[in-house]
């Protein structure tokens, strides 16, 4: 039994997981791999070879490195449990006119959830990933913080995790660059890692057509809402589009419009099913509303709070004044931000570290008195 613990280890089969995993088993954990079965990408109805973190090569290689360093692995069927809870929140957040980050909300309330109740079966201390980010205790608490290598920072996808969750989390590769991690697979002899391709789609949606999944997934919808109006900001009608679902804040490409001047989404009016164009300058809010939080840094905030905060997973993010009001926090941006969309997260941070975050219900200008 190793002094420092048993470790439950989830293995995409990709080179960050099969890292992760190395490196504990060289410090002297008891390594164990768990491979999670999310989905059937013949269920979602597209065409293309299925490819990722849920494919049968994908959970051959995650395995092959178990065997080849000497620990367990399993694999663990999620499918039901993931396709009712984020593809389903998936399909209402579209329907409801919002825009969705269905792996944010893997992450925070399906694999660590997963994780942890199988950790216990099995009689480990700590789970672990392969994220970039750091989680360290304080006063406390235990804070989540950027990765080191900025360009590969996941900070932003783990704000969701528990307390209690994160207590038990190891995240290996928060102190370490992607090239780094390149040259320890190579000098361990997994060249196939380093070779192999990455996917950035949403696993359920592997072609990136969200909106041929969304007319696959819900009958008759497009018959529902095609035939709605494209307005102005002041309600002016210049066209017709396929249906509100389709379209979301800060689109450009794909509207099949031309008013004469560059047009983006900026807003969507789901009860009117309405899409409302404008320029990019009428993009930009100054404030929104954030629910649904879940704090980190601090348990909570008693005043008002100087951060930086994102509004979607590569923004940089923008200098913002937040405030609790109530269980919602309403976020000030001294210079405004473009494309802020109903349904994705928005996150706090403090320097490196992540004050908290939740899901943006709304936004506003506060200098044209107009809530959206």
């Amino acid at each position: 039994m190793s002094t420092k613990g048993r470790v439950l280890v989830a293995m995409s089969g990709g080179i960050d997981s099969s890292v992760a995993a190395v490196m504990l088993h060289e410090q002297g954990y008891e390594v164990i791999g768990m491979t999670m079965k999310t989905w059937d990408y013949a269920s979602s109805g597209g065409g293309k070879k299925e490819t990722g973190c849920c494919s049968l090569d994908s959970i051959n290689d995650a395995r092959n490195i178990a065997v080849n360093l000497g620990f367990p692995h399993y694999i663990l069927d999620i499918r039901e449990e993931f396709g009712d809870y984020v593809i389903d929140h998936f399909t209402n957040e579209y329907l409801d006119g919002r825009t969705p980050n269905p792996c944010v909300l893997c992450n925070t309330h399906i694999k660590w959830d997963a994780l942890l109740r199988r950790a216990d079966k099995l009689g480990c201390d700590y789970i672990a990933t392969g994220h970039y980010a750091q989680v360290r205790e304080e006063n406390g608490r235990y804070v989540l913080s950027k990765g080191v290598d900025l360009n590969k920072d996941q900070s932003y996808a783990l704000w969701g995790v528990s307390q209690q969750s994160l207590s038990r989390t190891i995240l290996p590769l928060g102190e370490l660059t992607k090239d780094r991690i390149r040259e320890m697979a190579l000098e361990r002899g997994f060249e196939e890692l380093v070779n192999k391709s990455e996917s950035y789609e949403i696993c359920f949606v592997p072609d990136n057509d969200y909106r041929g999944f969304l007319k696959r997934r819900v009958d008759g919808l497009q018959e529902k809402v095609a035939g709605g109006e494209f307005v102005l900001e002041d309600g002016t009608v210049v066209g017709t589009h396929e249906g509100y679902p389709f379209y979301t804040v800060g689109q450009r490409k794909g509207l099949g419009i031309a008013l004469g001047f560059p047009a983006y989404v900026v807003e969507i009016i789901k009860d009117k099913n309405q899409v409302v164009l404008g320029t990019f300058d009428e993009l930009s809010r100054d404030g929104m509303y954030v629910d649904q939080l879940i704090m980190n840094k601090y348990e909570s905030l008693s005043e008002r709070m100087d951060t930086i905060t994102k509004v979607r997973y590569n923004d940089p993010g923008n200098p913002a004044v937040i405030e609790h009001v109530g269980g919602t926090m309403k976020v000030f941006f001294g210079n405004g931000v473009s494309a802020i969309a109903p349904g994705q997260a928005a996150v706090f941070y403090e320097g490196n570290d992540v004050v908290g975050g939740g899901w943006i219900k709304s936004s506003f200008n506060q200098n044209k008195l107009k809530a959206v």
